[in-house]
C-alpha cells in the first residue's frame, strides 16, 4: 500500500509564492487592505496615501487631531494589521 503525501492547497500556493518570491509583496498587499477593516470607516475617511517600506507602513491621515491620536495607538494598530495578515508583516506604523 502507497502513502500519500497529503497537503492543503493553501500550503501548496503559499509554497510556490515562496518559490517565485511573491509571498512577502502579497502579504503587504493583504496588510494594505486591512488597515479600514482595523481602524474602522471613520478613520479611514482621513486616511491619504499608504504604502509600506522596510517593513514600516506609512500612512498619512488628512486631519491633525485624528492623526495624533493614532499616533499614541501605533503598536496596537501594527499588532492588529499582523493579526489580520496572519504573519509578521508589519514591524512599524508610521503616521504622517
Amino acid at each position: 500500500m502507497f502513502r500519500r503525501k497529503e497537503q492543503k492547497v493553501s500550503d501548496l500556493v503559499m509554497q510556490l509564492l515562496r518559490s517565485q518570491g511573491l509571498e512577502t509583496p502579497l502579504l503587504q498587499r493583504r496588510a494594505m487592505d486591512a488597515w479600514e477593516s482595523v481602524v474602522g470607516n471613520a478613520v479611514a475617511r482621513y486616511t491619504g496615501e499608504k504604502y509600506i517600506r522596510n517593513q514600516t507602513m506609512v500612512v498619512k491621515i488628512n486631519n491633525a487631531a485624528l492623526r495624533a491620536d493614532l499616533n499614541m495607538f501605533r503598536t496596537k494598530i501594527c499588532e492588529k494589521i499582523n493579526a489580520a495578515v496572519g504573519a509578521q508583516i508589519i514591524a512599524e506604523v508610521r503616521i504622517i
